[in-house]
């Protein structure tokens, strides 16, 4: 069960006790809802996607830091992993930075390709799981959704059927309109993701 729907139940303090007694009530609602159990296998397929998320934004970490100490010596690059090879190639060849920082955006620069080596190896494990899941394989023909999106809502929804409707799983994503509500009347706004 999720944690939210048991902190209705708990009536003072928490501890252990207080905190079995409110699961236990919980638990005895008939309209209470359960996460669905994963598999060992689909749980340990999601820490890709999980390492993945943590690489792309250790690589976005890395290529600010780049551009950043670059631009303080007046060399600068467009935004984008494609653009820093271009970027260390003029650092290289200008003389208007000193060696130390030559050397230093050069350390950053071996992170960075470290990272995108590690980026790729997990990539085309993701492809290769997508290839092999069917359900995947199906989502991957809606327009706009490629494999690595495909894998990822095969892998984090284990039964789309607990869902009442197309509005019950949107909220659960977190995709839900913006809620301008005045005087009692609920007017819906746009989609907040």
């Amino acid at each position: 069960m999720p944690p939210q729907y048991i902190k209705p139940y708990v009536k003072r303090g928490k501890n252990d006790a207080i905190d079995a007694e409110a699961i236990c009530e919980a638990m005895s609602r008939p309209g209470m809802r359960f996460v669905a159990i994963k598999s060992a296998e689909s749980q340990a397929s999601l820490t890709m996607l999980g390492v993945r998320d943590l690489l792309v934004k250790q690589r976005t970490m890395l290529i600010n830091a780049m551009r950043g100490h670059a631009a303080e010596f007046g060399i600068t690059a467009p935004k984008g992993p494609q653009q820093i090879p271009e970027l260390l190639r003029r650092l290289a060849t200008g003389e208007d930075a000193p060696a130390l920082a030559r050397e230093m955006i050069g350390m950053l620069a071996g992170q960075f390709e470290a990272v995108n080596a590690k980026l790729k190896a997990i990539e085309a494990r993701l492809v290769a799981w997508h290839r092999q899941d069917q359900t995947s394989q199906c989502l991957a023909t809606i327009p706009g959704i490629g494999p690595i999106g495909s894998v990822s809502f095969a892998l984090k929804v284990t039964d789309p059927r607990s869902f009442r409707s197309g509005r019950h799983f949107a909220a659960w994503t977190g995709i839900t309109p913006r809620e301008n509500a005045t005087g009692g009347t609920p007017r819906p706004g746009r989609i907040s993701r």
